[in-house]
């Protein structure tokens, strides 16, 4: 066997030179291939308002690429456009996370009300599809769109000043794709995080839905398994009392037995499921039973009901064998990709229920969980998932059963009023790319002891047993302390990997902070003695883990540090996939059509 060579330090980084170098030019050279009205688009979609807005946008999640990709697919076109911060901005927020005293706040300032942060007959709208006839060209459209998506960013920052806004997303290309959805679905899934449910629920949405389009919407309060029962029914009778025409449907992937008390050490502590873990998701169930009433008979559900079965039969039976053998002895899940029909000029369909197929939309913001929903609902994992916002790119369709059509749209973010702070913490912006986190991280250690939970020892303090006020720079430093995390050069505590990781900890859930509803501190008593909340707690210990294999084990948690153009690496625990790899066969037209009838299948 050959010696191998040395390779030192400098080799190492002229590598790192010339692999970012080749990225560079990849980059020039796709912006080089592109056609020029390609060109005009991404100039005219990217904020639209002209000089004022568009050089302060901020493109995230870029994909180095040559040229488009198969079938015209160019792997930018979806990426998150937010607004940039200003330099003055950050720093004025460095300097608040450094010198900030964290005071804990009281229960009543985690109580969220869904005015205070939509405003309800304010500008703060989602941009509409304008008007439109079989007459205008492709190009007339696209140019009618954009004008009006002009108009729409124009009164919100005119009525708004930046530093009240929040996050919202500013590439049409994105909200064409919720257009398309909304007008094939037949029913709305508006799925939302159960920590904080009145974030991700735009009432503008709710009111375009069931006014205008005249569709059915179900509210899926996911990962209930992170909130107490209590709080899960207190949410769900808030949103019954405020919008009466919602359908409230509970759901996790993952459910958990609420009666299994959690160990506060074990925040660093990863659970990992062996076996049919998605069989297992609470929610089906209820779903189905919501879109029965809805459909009231006119589609015949009763292939999905026999599968919903089968799936708690396998799982109750099942032997625990791994994932893999899992999906390779299920049944093929048939997927219609559409990544251009957003494009096309088509109207809202009149005709519900076409063919006898029930189409179910997921809309809602990133990382609430709209592709797990759909593994969970198929029973194995057939969606991408990861926790990067901005992972699904471009909407597809998947039958369930010959009659139940699921629709994954790509997470979206509208404008509001919430502090950005709790935008980093609910997921919904990439934490890889944020530049200043610290503040973040002060928001949750002011409303959850962080200290507390990860037994963390004040960088100042000489005898560990006497109090220091602490901020939010003095968090970052002492995880980076008992993490290990130092800067390359000078070995010092390395803050911003360590904030990055406290930030990933709140998205998990294993720093979990909820919000409640208001009245909730008063009233508390009241929602733990709940007949609902008792059912709850049998239903999550009925479908709990028994039965799956679980390993716990303490993760190294990743840095968003790393090297120059790393992606997250921190994807789902269900893994990371190739989002455009298509699972049905190349060159397969299955738009506007039945994929069991042209196979002769009857069941998924």
């Amino acid at each position: 066997m050959p010696r191998k060579k040395p390779f030192s330090v400098k080799q190492k980084k002229k590598q790192l030179q010339d692999k970012r170098e080749r990225k560079r030019d990849g980059l020039r050279s796709s912006s080089n291939s592109r056609s020029g009205s390609r060109e005009r688009r991404e100039e005219q979609t990217d904020t639209s308002d002209g000089e004022s807005v568009t050089h302060h946008i901020r493109r995230l999640n870029q994909q180095p690429s040559q040229g488009l990709g198969p079938r015209g697919y160019d792997p930018n076109r979806y990426r998150l456009h937010f607004e940039r911060d200003s330099r003055e901005e950050v720093e004025r927020r460095k300097r608040a996370a450094r010198e900030q005293v964290l005071q804990p706040v009281s229960a009543e300032l985690l109580e969220l009300d869904i005015r205070e942060v939509y405003q309800p007959g304010s500008v703060l709208d989602f941009p509409r599809r304008p008007p439109w006839s079989y007459e205008m060209s492709k190009e007339q459209l696209m140019s009618q769109e954009e004008r009006s998506f002009q108009d729409y960013l124009g009164k919100i920052h005119g009525a708004y000043s930046s530093e009240k806004l929040s996050y919202f997303e500013h590439n049409l290309e994105t909200w064409r794709q919720l257009w398309r959805v909304l007008e094939m679905s037949d029913i709305v899934l508006l799925i939302t995080d159960i920590r904080h449910p009145v974030v991700n629920f735009p009432p503008a949405l709710y009111e375009y839905v069931t006014g205008e389009l005249g569709l059915a919407l179900v509210l899926v309060l996911n990962k209930v398994d992170l909130a107490p029962p209590a709080l899960v029914v207190a949410w769900k009778h808030y949103f019954h009392q405020h919008y009466p025409q919602l359908h409230v449907v509970l759901f996790t992937s993952f459910p958990r037995d609420p009666r299994t008390p959690q160990d506060p050490s074990s925040v660093l502590k990863k659970s990992r499921r062996r076996g049919r873990g998605w069989t297992r998701a609470l929610g089906p169930e209820q779903l189905l039973r919501a879109c029965e009433a809805i459909t009231v008979g006119k589609v015949d559900l009763s292939s999905w009901r026999e599968k919903i079965a089968r799936d708690v039969a396998g799982a109750t039976w099942g032997n625990g064998s791994g994932e893999e053998e899992e999906e390779e002895d299920g049944p093929a899940v048939l997927v219609e990709q559409q990544t251009d029909s957003a494009m096309e000029p088509t109207g809202p369909t009149q005709e519900r229920y076409k063919d006898g197929v029930v189409t179910i939309g997921c809309v809602g913001f990133p990382n609430v969980g709209k592709s797990s929903l759909i593994n969970g609902l198929v029973g194995r994992k057939v969606v991408s998932v990861s926790r990067t916002p901005g992972h699904t790119r471009y909407f597809q369709t998947y039958f369930l059963t010959p009659s139940v059509k699921l629709c994954d749209c790509p997470g979206l973010i509208f404008p509001s009023l919430l502090p950005r702070q709790l935008q980093v913490l609910a997921g919904i912006y990439p934490i890889a790319q944020i530049q200043e986190p610290y503040t973040a991280v002060g928001y949750l250690a002011s409303r959850i002891p962080v200290q507390a939970l990860l037994h963390l020892r004040h960088p100042e303090a000489e005898d560990p047993s006497a109090e220091h006020p602490w901020c939010a720079w003095d968090i970052c430093e002492a995880w980076a302390e008992k993490r290990g995390y130092k800067t390359a050069k000078a070995a010092r505590n390395d803050v911003y990997r360590a904030a990055n990781s406290l930030l990933r900890l709140a998205v998990d859930g294993r720093l979990s902070l909820c919000f409640h509803p208001p009245g909730y501190s008063e009233q508390k008593g009241t929602w733990e003695s709940h007949p609902e909340t008792t059912e709850l707690v049998v239903l999550q210990g009925r479908v709990g883990p028994a039965g799956d294999e679980e390993e716990e084990e303490e993760e190294e948690l990743s840095s968003s540090c790393e090297e120059e153009g790393e992606e997250d690496r921190d994807a789902d625990e269900e893994g990371e996939g190739d989002e455009e790899t298509p699972t049905s066969a190349p060159g397969s037209s299955l738009a506007g059509r039945n994929p069991y009838a042209l196979l002769g299948e009857d069941e998924c």
